[in-house]
């Protein structure tokens, strides 16, 4: 019997190879950069980092995180990389007649940023309720994930079945508020940037470490331009009772000043930094793999 792998297991599909590949990425990111993220919701905390735990416990809420780092992940790669290859064939079909003409010459990156876009509206289905969850256990407001979860489920006598899917989407206007510029700038960062080591390498495709590197850039300054908007979220997600997010925006700046709306901004640098790296690298690393499996 032979141990060569048949010629199928290679995942003919970029569509396929965009599910798997999103599913280990974000996986991969999720845990190993869990730590950081832990430590950004603390200093973000309404109730001060060591009231919220300060370096204790930091891989409080790890359950919910990787509960929904695959499906969401997956989700964002499968929603992107199908509009991105449609839009692609429609400019290549001469399909570009509904952009401004001074956008024209930029069609690949308004790709790009509309495909990111996408994929990010269809994670956020996902990432919301396991974010909730999740920063609630980090900021010690429940024991664990699953306790945290409880917590919320208990609340159906008073708030009824809307009430606790409400409150499971509690953030889900300011979480999307955040990611869409997040990934607006991330995505065609990273692309762009691609784009250029190939054209410069006369290749093809783009390897697992330069997709890192690139990652990790593209991170580091979508990071630094949007924490201002994840402050917001996290403080509307740690509240006790739901709040809007111009008046808490308000409260914040009254109280706190403007310096408050950028706190946890190195932690949230690094850990994106690095998480870009880790994600973006571990995606190509996986796409690139299926593709050449034989």
């Amino acid at each position: 019997m032979s141990g060569a792998l048949p010629s199928t297991s290679r995942v003919e599909s970029p569509f396929a190879r965009a599910l798997i590949a999103g599913g280990i990425a974000g996986t991969t990111a999720d845990f190993s950069l869990y730590p950081i993220d832990t430590l950004k919701t603390r200093l973000q905390s309404s109730s001060g980092f060591y009231s919220s735990g300060g370096f204790r416990g930091i891989y409080a809420g790890v359950g919910s995180a990787l509960i929904g780092a695959a499906p969401g992940a997956a989700l964002f790669f499968v929603s992107y990389e199908f509009l991105k290859s449609y839009q692609k064939r429609a400019r290549e079909g001469g399909g570009v007649g509904y952009l401004p003409r001074y956008l024209r010459s930029w069609s690949e990156t308004v790709e790009h940023m509309n495909s990111a876009m996408a994929g990010e509206l269809a994670a956020c289905a996902v990432r919301v309720p396991t974010e909730v969850v999740k920063q609630r256990a980090q900021a010690l407001q429940a024991p664990s994930s699953l306790a945290a979860l409880r917590l919320i489920l208990r609340r159906r006598a008073d708030l009824g079945v809307k009430g606790v899917w409400r409150e499971l989407y509690r953030g889900w206007g300011i979480t999307v508020m955040r990611e869409l510029p997040f990934t607006v700038i991330q995505f065609p960062l990273w692309e762009g940037m691609k784009a250029w080591r190939r054209r410069a390498k006369g290749l093809e495709r783009t390897t697992a470490a330069e997709s890192a590197v690139f990652g990790s850039l593209a991170g580091a300054v979508a990071a630094l331009l949007t924490t201002p908007l994840d402050v917001l979220k996290t403080r509307m997600m740690l509240a006790q009772e739901r709040q809007a997010a111009i008046p808490l925006l308000l409260q914040i700046l009254r109280e706190s000043g403007p310096r408050a709306l950028f706190a946890g901004t190195g932690p949230r640098m690094v850990w994106i930094s690095v998480g870009g790296a880790v994600f973006l690298g571990s995606y190509q690393w996986a796409y690139n793999t299926m593709a050449e499996i034989t």
